[in-house]
């Protein structure tokens, strides 16, 4: 029952221009990390190596912001790290690149729909909450299958890490969106038969 059969350390990627300026983005081209970004990502190199965090493999999300994070934390082991198509940030259709001000103003029907069902309402050619959860626990459940007694490290966004911890602890999806995981932070999760436990999530190096 105790057996645990992979542990993940999860890694938000760095600050960008639009996570700065509160702009939901599901362009894996745009934006790259930034400066404070960069900055973020050199602290968590600087505790990984401090802790002695072991890992087996490392996985990225194929967004350049993910990428860019995914090297900087690849040399800390020198290893290779391999993208997963799956693990990407949520679809947002038309919402892409819009701050919550500018949804509101252009978009307030579909912004009220999504408040008053926000599991499975989406905006035009995005993806409701349920589908990115499942998407995101299809994914995780594979890694885990082939990660058996291996510690791994995940590079990915903000919102795939609140989806995976939101599975671990059983939180209702509408939830989810208040478990606060900042760029450039770590959270971590034992993944065992049948369960799995939140080991801390959102942690950012002083």
């Amino acid at each position: 029952m105790f057996n645990r059969k992979c542990k993940i350390t999860f890694i938000s990627h760095g600050s960008t221009i639009h996570s700065e300026e509160n702009r939901l983005s599901d362009n894996g081209n745009y934006p790259p990390i930034n400066e404070a970004g960069e900055e973020e990502i050199e602290k968590i190199c600087e505790w990984l190596k401090k802790r002695e965090i072991k890992n087996d493999k490392i996985y990225t999300s194929p967004a350049l912001r993910t990428i860019q994070t995914a090297q900087m934390v690849s040399k800390v082991f020198k290893k290779d790290f391999e993208i997963i198509n799956g693990l990407h940030s949520r679809k947002y259709g038309v919402w892409s690149g819009l701050t919550f001000e500018q949804i509101e103003h252009k978009y307030p029907q579909m912004l009220n729909q999504l408040h008053e069902n926000p599991s499975s309402s989406c905006p035009e050619n995005g993806e409701t909450l349920l589908d990115f959860n499942k998407r995101v626990s299809k994914i995780l459940k594979k890694i885990v299958e082939e990660n058996v007694g291996n510690r791994i490290i995940i590079i990915t966004h903000p919102e795939v890490i609140q989806a995976a911890i939101s599975k671990a602890i059983k939180l209702a999806p509408q939830h989810q969106s208040k478990i606060y995981i900042k760029t450039g932070s770590a959270s971590q999760i034992s993944y065992f038969e049948s369960w799995a436990s939140l080991v801390y999530s959102g942690y950012v190096p002083l």
